[in-house]
């Protein structure tokens, strides 16, 4: 049997949150949605530190939804560690993002992200967005094997 794999989006701003999961459940997507809203507890939370000491870390999110402006620590940093440690680098890890900086595109891409989608204003635009990006990354998208989990 396979394990159902979770979503985890790092996002600091409550409406793009609910939002993004609002979309999430209407594309019936029923998979986990793990929120964290900071870069520190993003980290916390993949390596299984601090409030999330001794998580199953076998079973890491079938996608990551980054935010780039954060609080604590930015996105780009968190996809830097993430990049930098065996048991995260092929984590997919997609930027959903306000930022229009072609530095922080850039950056982001050469640090290793898997996508990068600018989040529209409209909220008719933003649900379809995080409707496709789930539907992409959970059904579609084949994981590398070492991330392909079996209960």
């Amino acid at each position: 049997m396979v394990r159902e794999r979770s979503i985890l989006l790092v996002e600091d701003n409550p409406d793009d949150e609910v939002l993004a999961i609002r979309a999430l459940r209407r594309s019936r997507i029923t998979n986990e949605i793990v929120v964290v809203h900071d870069g520190v507890e993003a980290l916390d939370y993949l390596f299984g530190r601090g409030a999330y000491a001794g998580r199953d870390l076998s079973n890491q999110p079938a996608v990551i939804l980054l935010d780039l402006k954060l609080p604590r620590m930015d996105g780009i940093e968190v996809l830097r560690e993430l990049r930098a440690h065996e048991s995260t680098r092929l984590l997919p890890i997609v930027i959903l993002t306000t930022s229009e900086e072609e530095q922080d595109v850039i950056n982001s891409y050469s640090l290793g992200c898997n996508s990068y989608v600018r989040k529209p204003i409209d909220f008719l635009q933003f649900s379809q967005a995080v409707q496709q990006l789930g539907m992409y990354w959970l059904l579609l998208n084949e994981a590398p094997p070492s991330y392909q989990r079996l209960s």
